[in-house]
């Protein structure tokens, strides 16, 4: 069954290689593996692998905010609107210590006797031995014998009034730019996964839970929106915020200012020992979440199987004990980030206490007036509040810290090798040489295999489970990559040929079937989305989709979801059957594809899809291997090698691992049948 040598045209054009055969002997040397791949292994195995060093805090946060980057402009502008919404939040206190002032002279000016000067009103009052009532009366602006100046009063606090509304408008105005900076840059970090997913490997999603994918791109990006929203205003209003407060405590009492200052860093030492210990605890819960997701989904995806096998309690016990270790990580999270607000209350009040003291003696002395005391007891509860909020931000930042470093291992993950040359016309001569492959690298599955299938010609797979049948196919699909060797499609290597284009010239039926939520038109369109309704009609005639749908309710108008439970498993494998016809490849691949249909069907689709196999080549993998021959080529495949390859005829009759084969299928009917046979009589006699 050899074949002359041949040129492949991929190479240098002077490389002879014997086709179709197996081993060491090889003339043409082994591919080398390409640059940056890690020794020892193929380059998917490295793919979604986690840094040798893990992101921690800072490094996960600079990253996050660098995505900000696009939006320079808002952000300036959103600074601006801050600034002058603090500056003018922080002039308040001062204006209304002013007020206090006003009030607080009116009092005492009525209390004096009229007529008399401020200067002779101290002096009556330190001839009375009351020195500190007359230091306290030096510093006051006082009119003898007139009450309070509501005039001015007014003035003060419609102008302070006029500060607070202005500034809220302004911090209105600067929150509703900084949630659209927030929000596109979340639609631009879903984007960016959404691409990144399609430009992975397989191997991959082998390696992942569904689940916890699915987690990170949901659960994690919405909590990354949700800390950025909540964090970014407020981080940069407090900050602001504690320069403003800080800057006028200091012009009224530097003396106070210190008095307040001691307790930062106090805060500060007490914010980084509790982040330090929730941030793990945050970690874990996420971790925890992608994981009892991931649980979930196979539990509700495999619902009837676990029904009929009677493993509910099984599974509830596993839930709850995921469920159990997300509570447990979530409860510590919360509970020790949540200490953070409490402890920066006891701090404040601390702080709050000493300025009141203080202060009330420089008032005593006359070294300070009751309205700068009033509105340094405002500034340092303006001081302490922020400080206070981006501590209790602590749990959320952290929470969302822990999310984006998920997401960014999504992005960081390996990608596929990039496309280069697009593809001739393709014909379907397909030539595997001296092929290699393994998905673990200490268990050898293909090992130096080489066929060729020409033109036109039907090659049938056979051979016992984990032989290797679908991994060649997959290999033919570019799912995975080699690890030795090389394919080519009409002459040329298919790891020059872009992706999309080599998979768009093949059709490929699975076993495993996979309905799209939508109209059973919409699912066979899927092939080929720009087909005419009559193409589409054809092809569902072709393989008998027709025949069923005109049960249904809405004919080809009927929707199904994307498990396909309102079809049966058989009407799914026809639509998928159809889908393949109406994309008319070059190249088909058929992967065990009727095997969920009865007998009369089978038969009926098997006539279709030899209508559909002419002038294309085909790959077909069968157990069933009645339905195979007619294969102008059939590989007997064992432990990744190809043991035997031949017509069928030509098989039984070398009587080897496919004649033995052939006949297993056949022979428990066989003894069934006499052990029926050998029981009648004993029957009779009973």
């Amino acid at each position: 069954m050899s074949e002359p040598n041949r040129q492949l045209g991929p190479r240098d054009g002077k490389v002879t290689v014997p086709v179709q055969k197996q081993g060491p002997e090889a003339a043409m040397p082994k591919r080398l593996p390409p640059a940056g791949r890690r020794p020892g292994g193929p380059p998917w195995m490295s793919a979604g692998m986690p840094a040798e060093k893990s992101m921690n805090f800072g490094p996960s946060t600079r990253r996050l905010l660098g995505r900000l980057r696009p939006h320079r402009l808002q952000l300036g502008a959103v600074t601006v609107l801050a600034v002058v919404s603090v500056g003018l939040s922080v002039a308040g206190p001062k204006l209304l210590g002013h007020a206090t002032d006003l009030i607080f002279s009116g009092v005492i000016g009525r209390q004096l006797p009229a007529g008399t000067s401020p200067e002779q009103a101290v002096a009556a009052a330190r001839a009375a031995g009351n020195d500190n009532y007359a230091d306290m009366l030096a510093r006051m602006d006082v009119v003898p014998g007139a009450g309070i100046d509501f005039t001015a009063l007014g003035r003060v606090l419609a102008l302070a009034l006029a500060l607070y509304l202005a500034a809220s408008l302004l911090l209105w105005w600067q929150g509703w730019l900084l949630n659209g900076v927030v929000q596109r840059t979340v639609l631009r970090l879903r984007a960016e996964v959404e691409e990144k997913l399609h430009r992975l490997p397989l191997p991959y999603f082998d390696r992942q839970p569904r689940g916890e994918l699915l987690s990170r791109v949901t659960n994690d990006i919405d909590n990354i929106s949700q800390t950025l929203s909540q964090t970014l205003s407020q981080l940069l209003t407090s900050l602001l915020t504690v320069i403003g407060v800080l800057a006028m405590m200091f012009w009224i009492s530097p003396l106070l200012a210190l008095v307040a200052l001691v307790a930062v860093p106090l805060s500060v030492l007490v914010t980084q020992r509790i982040a330090k210990r929730s941030q793990r605890r945050f970690i874990a819960q996420w971790r925890h979440t992608g994981e009892l997701n991931g649980q979930i989904e196979e539990a509700y995806t495999g619902h009837e199987l676990v029904k009929v096998f009677g493993r509910q309690r099984q599974v509830q016990a596993a839930f709850a004990a995921k469920n159990e270790e997300l509570f447990r990580a979530s409860f510590g999270a919360q509970f020790i980030s949540g200490i953070i607000m409490p402890a920066m209350m006891f701090v404040g009040n601390l702080s709050y206490v000493a300025i009141a003291v203080v202060g009330g003696l420089r008032v005593a002395s006359g070294s300070m007036t009751l309205g700068d005391v009033q509105a340094f007891i405002q500034y340092s509860r303006q001081f302490t509040q922020p400080i206070t909020q981006v501590a209790s931000m602590a749990n959320l930042l952290q929470s969302g810290v822990a999310s984006a470093e998920r997401v960014f291992a999504v992005l960081d993950a390996e990608e596929q090798t990039p496309d280069t040359v697009a593809p001739p016309r393709v014909t379907g001569r397909v030539e595997f040489a001296h092929v290699s492959f393994r998905y673990d690298p200490d268990k050898p599955l293909i090992d130096d295999l080489s066929l060729v299938a020409e033109p036109g010609h039907t090659v049938a797979i056979v051979g016992p489970t984990g032989a290797g049948k679908t991994t060649l196919v997959n290999l033919i699909m570019r799912f995975y990559e080699l690890d030795a060797g090389w394919i080519t499609l009409d002459g040329v290597d298919i790891t020059t040929m872009p992706r999309e284009e080599l998979r768009g010239r093949i059709g490929m039926v699975l076993q495993d079937t996979w309905l799209f939520g939508g109209t059973i038109r919409d699912n066979v369109a899927y092939g080929r989305p720009d087909a005419t309704e009559e193409e589409i009609l054809a092809a569902a005639r072709a393989t008998f989709v027709d025949r069923f749908v005109h049960s249904l309710p809405d004919g080809y108008d009927t929707v199904i979801d994307e498990e396909g439970s309102n079809v049966s498993a058989g009407e799914k494998q026809l639509i998928t059957i159809a889908r393949a016809f109406l994309a008319e490849p070059s190249l088909l691949i058929l992967d065990e594809a009727t095997s969920s249909v009865d007998t009369r069907t089978e038969v009926l689709l098997q006539r279709a899809m030899a209508a559909l196999r002419s002038d294309r080549t085909s790959f077909v993998i069968a157990h069933r291997l009645s339905t195979i021959r007619d294969a102008d080529l059939i590989l007997m495949m064992e432990n990744g090698r190809i043991v035997e390859q031949g017509s069928h005829d030509q098989l039984v009759a070398a009587d080897g691992a496919y004649a033995r084969l052939y006949r297993s299928q056949f022979s428990q009917a066989v003894v069934a049948d006499e052990a029926d046979q050998l029981a009648q009589p004993a029957t009779a006699g009973n």
